[in-house]
């Protein structure tokens, strides 16, 4: 007698897109890595496909998304596992009544197998496949699902133009994974990227997408893990820096105390024409709560800041020399002799050291100050922007940002420092391998005296008794809170 068949158990994954905001420190995750894990995964299930869960979870928002017109939903389905998702969830939504257009390019003979099974659902259900947009047709929604995180390369001539019609399309468009064009580790944009208003990330977070470009083509940012115990994933080096966590946080003060508690901050800056890059560090440093702060200004005529009275001058050459909780160098401090000379005293500093705007010029003319800022046994934090990086590294200011990550890594490697690349998406990098990149922040932040008060807040903060790395990643933070979500 034949055994019983056994009918297959019901999936039990639930769609759960997960804003960002409400993500605390989660991993971010390259190409690499999701291959990885959607490897393990269909090993150990073969019974279920993470392509059913993705396209289930795009049909829940997509449902929610699109516009109550009778319009269709315009589904951009690629040759790949991204083009299969878009596929199969075109195939639920149109099992729910609504209206959906498909457009691709892709051979079906040349699909990976479950993007192929999609394909085959999608024509079973008497669904058609156009191989260019439909001219003058409106959308209640597009899918993007063109090109996900494998896009290694330019787009090619129809996915670009089509991209272009989307761009200018007048409804809501949803990104799966990345939005096509855009590379998903480094977040640069592949000749033409799609400018979504919302993106639904699966499995994990791709850095692509909250760094360079990313920030201005994913629009509202969600992650769904389809179902995936995130203890069971892979360590990664890097974390999307969404919260300030406990070791982001002084402890309380106590009523019992005085300024010698909270730090005595030196900053070196201020030359003729530049004094208030240091007067605007000096001021942060103190809203920030350092206990003191005194300015070595080389501007011999400023003595006093009228309008923070609390802050202390001090000759630069008295100043770099002093017993100090925490020494910044750099904002306004010029490229002459005389800044030259008080960078390399400033390198001997046995306090914690923070190099800035000139000071990393000046580091980056010279091998031997490079030689011995990496052999300083306190902590160093470097604060470049692209340009600055760019010298440091001895490339041009393009490549740093075609690979922000990785520029922000081998400067932390070189100098042996925790390095905060600015930018959209500033990336902390860390000596030990660590990074993390910031999601707080916006264009309010490109505007002249913003890196002086990141170096107020950075030196503040360890002065406070933060560790170096910890006081770089919430400074950032707490930086770009007042300029607002760098993803709204």
């Amino acid at each position: 007698m034949a055994a019983p068949e056994h009918p297959p158990r019901p999936d039990p994954y639930v769609p759960n897109p997960v804003p960002l905001a409400e993500l605390v420190s989660p991993p971010l995750f390259r190409a690499a890595d999701i291959r990885v894990i959607e490897a393990y995964w269909q090993a150990a299930h073969p019974e279920t496909a993470l392509m059913a869960r993705a396209a289930a979870a795009t049909a829940a928002w997509a449902g929610a998304l699109a516009r109550d017109t009778g319009e269709p939903v315009l589904v951009l389905a690629g040759p790949g596992n991204n083009g299969g998702d878009a596929l199969l969830a075109a195939c639920r939504l149109a099992q729910r009544g609504s209206r959906v257009i498909v457009v691709s390019e892709a051979d079906p003979a040349r699909l990976p197998a479950d993007a192929a099974r999609a394909w085959h659902e999608w024509h079973a259900r008497g669904g058609i496949v156009h191989p260019d947009l439909p001219p003058a047709q409106r959308y209640s929604l597009v899918i993007d699902g063109l090109f996900g995180v494998g896009l290694q390369r330019d787009l090619s001539e129809a996915p670009a133009r089509w991209i272009d019609q989307v761009n200018s399309m007048d409804c809501p468009k949803l990104a799966l994974d990345v939005p096509s064009g855009l590379d998903a580790d480094s977040g640069r944009i592949r000749g033409r990227a799609l400018r979504a208003d919302y993106t639904l990330s699966f499995l994990g977070l791709k850095p692509g997408l909250l760094t360079a470009d990313g920030p201005d083509c994913v629009g509202e940012l969600r992650l769904d893990t389809l179902g995936i115990d995130p203890s069971s994933l892979p360590a990664t080096p890097g974390i999307a820096l969404t919260h300030l966590e406990s070791r982001h946080r002084l402890p309380p003060r106590v009523r019992n105390s005085h300024k010698g508690l909270y730090g005595h901050l030196g900053i070196i800056g201020g030359a003729p024409g530049l004094v208030g890059a240091c007067l605007i560090a000096g001021r942060a440093a103190l809203q920030q709560g350092a206990g003191s702060v005194t300015l070595g200004v080389l501007d011999a005529r400023i003595a006093v800041d009228y309008g923070e009275p609390r802050l202390m001058f001090a000759t630069p050459e008295a100043l770099v020399d002093a017993r100090l909780d925490v020494l910044a160098i750099g904002p306004g401090l010029g490229l002459d002799a005389r800044a030259h000379a008080l960078l390399d005293t400033a390198l001997a500093a046995p306090c914690p050291l923070l190099l800035d705007a000139d000071a990393l010029t000046l580091l980056a003319s010279d091998p031997a100050l490079a030689e011995r800022t990496a052999q300083r046994s306190a902590p160093t934090v470097l604060t470049p922007h692209p340009g600055e990086a760019a010298r440091l590294l001895g490339i041009l200011p393009g490549d740093v940002q075609r690979g922000r990550i990785e520029a922000a890594q081998h400067l932390s490697a070189r100098y042996r420092a925790h390095v905060a690349l600015k930018g959209a998406g500033t990336v902390i990098a860390h000596p030990d391998g660590r990074y993390a990149i910031n999601t707080r922040g916006g264009p309010w932040l490109a505007q002249a005296g913003a890196g002086d008060r990141l170096t107020g807040m950075v030196a503040a903060l360890q002065g406070q008794g933060m560790a170096a790395g910890d006081a770089l990643e919430a400074a950032c933070w707490l930086h770009g809170s007042a300029a607002g979500n760098c993803m709204d």
